[in-house]
């Protein structure tokens, strides 16, 4: 029989049903919010004996806070398959704080990718679902500044509270290989479907003019092109602009953003669509690589001046996908530390 490495009931759909927040860029936060994220992470910290806690705490100034990536390696942090059932379950009494029913659901069916490919790898020991890592960064506090991470394979969620006021969660990375599991018990399941369906409805809703401005590429990139960027920089300003679009067209722009945002909490998320909408919406342009066809490599983005959203589809006969939203004003809080570092300075 099959069996994946400390193969244990690491993921726990239960609480799925507990569907929390996160932020696109940073912007004030909700208190109730804050002050949720900051009670789940110390009840989750309390629960740990002092071997795991120093494991999984961290000094808000290390330089781990920024480490970020998406690849398949050992990272820093307690790994969920380190704890016992009951740390568990409190780990994701806070990771639920993070994101919407959506979000969370997405983010454990990422992880659960991991024996689909420990399956069709023949047992590869590197594939293991249980290593997703857990990170706090300062001392969690309502009113504090401190932050959190979950991170392992194709999965970086990072959270930066300000003063209790403000809340950054990017950069935020999901990705599923395969894209759409094509064979076995798990046949069918495509993790980022609407990302992925949504686009393409888009772009071959352009007619030649339109599709014109909106193709910069017949040849999709490898992979998402900022990476893992600590600074991530405004891309060329290419594609079509919103008000290049139809009514219907613009309708299913706007659909493809909030199938991103619907991964926050919908305090939050709607907090970030009416900054969206305060910008307005003609500030944004959509751009695309490669084919147009289901099955062909291809790539998108959504860009406007303070945030970006990026897909990739190339990899593994276009059946691996990446795909990450940046705030252009800075990662990990950047612009509200700088703020507040400046005022208190």
């Amino acid at each position: 029989m099959n069996r994946m490495p400390n193969d244990r009931p690491f993921l726990l759909p239960a609480l799925a049903a507990c569907g929390l927040a996160s932020l696109l860029c940073s912007a004030q936060a909700h208190p109730g919010t804050v002050r949720e994220m900051a009670q789940a992470c110390n009840t989750f910290l309390q629960d740990l004996n002092e071997e795991q806690k120093a494991k999984a705490t961290f000094e808000w100034k290390d330089t781990e806070r920024v480490n970020w990536h998406f690849i398949p390696r050992d990272r820093k942090g307690i790994a969920l398959k380190e704890l016992d059932d009951s740390q568990r379950a409190l780990a994701h009494g806070l990771i639920v704080t993070g994101l919407s029913h959506q979000g969370y659901r997405q983010a454990l069916e990422v992880m659960s990718l991991e024996k689909v490919l420990f399956l069709k790898e023949d047992n590869n020991p590197t594939r293991d679902p249980g290593k997703y890592y857990l990170s706090v960064f300062g001392t969690p506090d309502p009113k504090g500044t401190w932050g959190w991470r979950l991170e392992g394979h194709h999965l970086s969620l990072n959270y930066t509270v300000v003063k209790g006021k403000e809340l950054a969660v990017t950069p935020a990375f999901y990705a599923t290989n395969p894209g759409r599991v094509l064979k076995g018990a798990r046949k069918g399941t495509q993790v980022l479907a609407g990302e992925e369906n949504i686009a393409r409805k888009l772009i071959n809703s352009l007619n030649e003019e339109q599709r014109a401005k909106a193709i910069f590429s017949d040849n999709a990139p490898q992979d998402i092109i900022t990476s893992a960027d600590r600074n991530v920089k405004k891309l060329e300003p290419t594609g079509i602009a919103y008000a290049g679009l139809n009514d219907d067209q613009q309708k299913t722009l706007q659909t493809l953003v909030n199938q991103y945002l619907k991964k926050q909490r919908p305090s939050i998320s709607k907090r970030e669509l009416k900054r969206i909408e305060t910008a307005g919406w003609d500030t944004i342009t959509f751009a695309w690589a490669g084919g147009t066809k289901e099955g062909e490599g291809h790539y998108y983005r959504i860009q406007s001046p303070d945030f970006l959203m990026e897909y990739a589809n190339t990899q593994n006969d276009a059946n691996h996908v990446h795909a990450v939203y940046r705030d252009l004003n800075g990662d990990f809080g950047d612009d509200v530390l700088k703020k507040h570092f400046e005022e208190e300075h």
